[in-house]
């Protein structure tokens, strides 16, 4: 029988990472509430159980040696894999629970509107949603999966193409009864509605680039209010504010109902997509894989009946 490997405490293990990180015993002690003469005496039990110097120290303050240097990066990610399978261990015991995040905007006008289905279809799992801009930290282990707008390029994370995405002229119904909008040039007697979320896409247009590509003359595309959500720039759509140039997968629900009409008719593709984003040890949980069963086959749905809208209309 193979016998059983034998490891250093893990308390030395989490005191060298830390003062390794730091290169100051004093802040790793505040790191990990203890003393710094707790963390010499722990640094000085892993230099004893490994045979050597793990820091030099100089004048000028800790350095690592070439040792400790080495296998500083596969502690690093020992310590992420404990976390991860922490995380893991409290989502096993409490099944009930799915922690996910979504940019507000998608949040907003896509996915809450339908995720009673999933509550309906999994009424064990309590959803937790948080709506944020930020990118999660996945190694803290405190979310489960993600939805995210980008390249579909997550080094580390497994990923799932939803919906891909275009933009389109938009407007409510009654500012274009009022006057109507029926040639990019009808839009020099409109206010053109600006969406100014911070999503990085190069190849999504702004009007300026709209209006440019269609040859348009005399309207002014840096002019009239901007908005910091795609959410505000369609809801500011809607109240009659002006025309916006709008994710349609954000828009659609309120071109179904009515609120919004897109009259011009054109849509502009770009390069960035939705994705379902998630750790490869989180896809193991039920929880996950019934969501992002399911998500992914609400985008389906959701992209085969624009295509549905598209071939009707000419688009």
């Amino acid at each position: 029988m193979e016998s059983r490997r034998r490891l250093p405490p893990l308390n030395a293990l989490r005191a060298f990472e830390a003062a390794a990180r730091h290169l100051n015993f004093s802040r790793a002690a505040d790191e990990l509430s203890v003393t710094p003469g707790a963390v010499s005496q722990q640094i000085q039990n892993l230099e004893d159980y490994v045979g050597a110097a793990l820091f030099k120290r100089t004048p000028k303050g800790l350095l690592l040696t070439d040792a400790a240097q080495t296998a500083l990066p596969a502690l690093r990610e020992a310590f992420d894999r404990l976390a991860e399978a922490a995380s893991l261990l409290t989502a096993a015991v409490d099944g009930r629970r799915l922690t996910l995040t979504a940019a507000p905007s998608f949040a907003a006008k896509w996915l809450v509107p339908r995720l009673g289905r999933f509550e309906e279809a999994h009424p064990q799992v309590d959803v937790w949603l948080s709506a944020d801009m930020e990118l999660v930290d996945f190694a803290a282990g405190e979310v489960d999966l993600a939805i995210r707008y980008g390249s579909g390029r997550y080094p580390g994370l497994e990923s799932v193409r939803l919906m891909n995405e275009t933009v389109i002229p938009v407007a409510s119904p009654d500012l274009v009864a009022a006057n109507p909008l029926n040639d990019p040039s009808d839009l020099s007697h409109h206010i053109l509605l600006h969406d100014g979320s911070p999503d990085a896409d190069d190849s999504c247009p702004d009007w300026s680039m709209w209006l440019a590509a269609r040859g348009v003359k005399g309207v002014d595309g840096n002019r009239g209010p901007r908005f910091n959500q795609s959410s505000l720039v369609i809801e500011a759509a809607v109240g009659g504010r002006g025309v916006a140039l709008a994710k349609r997968t954000l828009a659609q629900d309120d071109l179904d109902a009515g609120r919004l009409v897109a009259p011009l008719q054109i849509a502009t593709a770009v390069d960035f997509a939705y994705h379902v984003v998630h750790p490869k040890a989180k896809g193991r949980l039920p929880q996950v894989k019934a969501f992002v069963n399911w998500i992914t086959g609400e985008a389906a749905t959701h992209e085969a009946a624009l295509a549905t809208i598209d071939n009707g209309a000419g688009i």
